[in-house]
C-alpha cells in the first residue's frame, strides 16, 4: 500500500504544480483564449498523457509495487487484469502486465476524452445561459477542474470497493450505460436548454448562500455591508461542478468496463479532465460541425454497456482490451468523418 500511496501522492504533486504553472504563467491575467493557445495547451496535455502511457509501458509495476511473481499474481487477481501469467518466467509476465496496464490506461483515457465532448456541449450552454463574459471562461473551468478531481477520486475508489465486494454491480453499470446510450440517440435532435432560475444546482446554492444580484468582475465572492456574498460567477461554478457530477455517472462506469484497477481508472480520468479545458476552447466555435458525434457517443456508450453485460462471454472468445480500443477508435472516427463528409444542411427561412 505504501507504494501505491507514494505513486498517487507524486501524481497529485505533479498535477498541482502543472495547474499552478498554468494559472500563474499562461493565465495570470483573465483573457479570451484564442485558437492557437488552445491548440498548444491541448497538445501539451495530450503529450503528458502519452508520456504517462510510456511510463506504464516501461515501469507499470511501480504503481502497486510489483517486485516478485507472488506480488504480480496478487495484483493481477485483485484487479482482474486480462493477462495470462507465465509461471516459469517472471520477466516475461511482467512485460505482459506492463503492456496491458498501459493499454488499459490509454483506452480509458480515450473513452473519457470522447465523453468529455458531450460535456462541452452543456458547458457552452451554461456559459451562454448565465451570460458569462468569455474572458472569465478559463477561470471558472480552472476551479471547476479542481473540484472535479476531488469528486472523481471519491467516485472511483468508492466504485472500485463496491465492485470488489459486489461484482454484480458491473451488470447494473452495463444496463445503465446501454439505457443512457439509447436515450442519447433518441434525444439526439432535441435542443438542450439551461433554465438558470430553475436549475437544481442554482436552487441548492441559493439556499446555502446569499447571492449578490450581479457579476463583480472575476470575483466569486464579494463583501457588502459587512456581509459576505457569492456572485453569479460562483453560481456558474457550482452549476459546472453539478454538470461534471452528472457526466461522471456515465464516464466512470464506462472506464470500469476496460479495467477494474481504480488507479488506472483515476489516472485516465484525470488526464482527460485536465485536457478538457483546452479542448473546450479548441472546439467551442466548431463543435456544431460535428453533428454526427452525438450518434457516435450514443453508440459508444451502448457498446461499452453491452461489453460489461457480456464480459464473461466476450472474454471466452478472446475479446481483449486492444479490441475494445479498436472499436472505440472506429466509432469516433466514423462519426467525425461522417460529420465532415455530410455537413449539416442549414435551414433558410423565407
Amino acid at each position: 500500500m505504501s507504494n501505491e500511496l507514494l505513486f498517487i501522492s507524486s501524481f497529485a504533486i505533479f498535477i498541482v504544480l502543472m495547474l499552478a504553472f498554468d494559472l500563474g504563467v499562461f493565465n495570470k491575467k483573465d483573457h479570451v483564449i484564442k485558437y492557437r493557445e488552445a491548440v498548444i495547451m491541448s497538445l501539451i496535455w495530450v503529450c503528458f498523457a502519452l508520456a504517462f502511457y510510456v511510463l506504464l509501458t516501461l515501469h507499470g509495476e511501480w504503481i502497486h509495487g510489483v517486485d516478485s511473481m507472488d506480488r504480480l499474481r496478487e495484483v493481477v487477481m485483485l484487479h482482474k487484469h486480462n493477462i495470462n501469467i507465465i509461471p516459469t518466467d517472471y520477466l516475461a509476465s511482467l512485460e505482459l502486465y506492463r503492456s496491458n496496464l498501459a493499454l488499459e490506461f490509454i483506452t480509458g483515457y480515450l473513452i473519457e476524452y470522447a465523453l468529455s465532448v458531450d460535456n462541452i456541449f452543456v458547458i457552452v450552454l451554461v456559459f451562454t445561459a448565465f451570460s458569462v463574459r468569455e474572458k472569465y471562461y478559463h477561470r471558472v473551468l480552472f476551479w471547476g477542474i479542481l473540484g472535479a478531481i476531488i469528486m472523481r477520486f471519491l467516485f472511483i475508489f468508492l466504485g472500485a470497493t463496491m465492485i470488489r465486494e459486489f461484482e454484480w454491480i458491473l451488470y447494473l453499470f452495463g444496463a445503465f450505460l446501454v439505457y443512457t446510450g439509447v436515450m442519447m440517440f433518441v434525444k439526439r435532435n432535441e435542443e438542450e436548454k439551461i433554465e438558470t432560475e430553475n436549475h437544481p444546482a442554482v436552487k441548492f446554492a441559493s439556499k446555502l448562500f446569499k447571492v449578490f444580484p450581479r457579476y463583480v468582475g472575476r470575483n466569486f465572492f464579494v463583501r457588502k455591508g459587512g456581509v459576505n456574498l457569492v456572485t453569479p460567477l460562483f453560481i456558474v461554478l457550482i452549476v459546472i461542478e453539478f454538470t461534471d457530477l452528472i457526466f461522471a455517472v456515465d464516464s466512470i462506469p464506462a472506464i470500469f468496463s476496460v479495467t477494474k484497477d481504480p488507479y488506472i481508472v483515476f489516472f485516465s480520468n484525470i488526464f482527460a479532465i485536465l485536457g478538457l479545458r483546452s479542448m473546450f476552447f479548441l472546439l467551442v466555435n466548431v463543435i456544431h460541425q460535428f453533428h454526427y458525434l452525438k450518434i457516435g457517443l450514443s453508440v459508444l456508450l451502448t457498446f461499452i454497456g453491452v461489453k460489461m453485460l457480456a464480459h464473461d462471454w466476450l472474454h471466452s472468445i478472446g475479446f481483449e482490451t486492444i479490441h475494445s480500443l479498436i472499436v472505440i477508435v472506429l466509432i469516433l472516427a466514423l462519426s467525425i468523418i461522417a460529420s465532415l463528409v455530410f455537413p449539416k444542411k442549414e435551414h433558410h427561412h423565407a
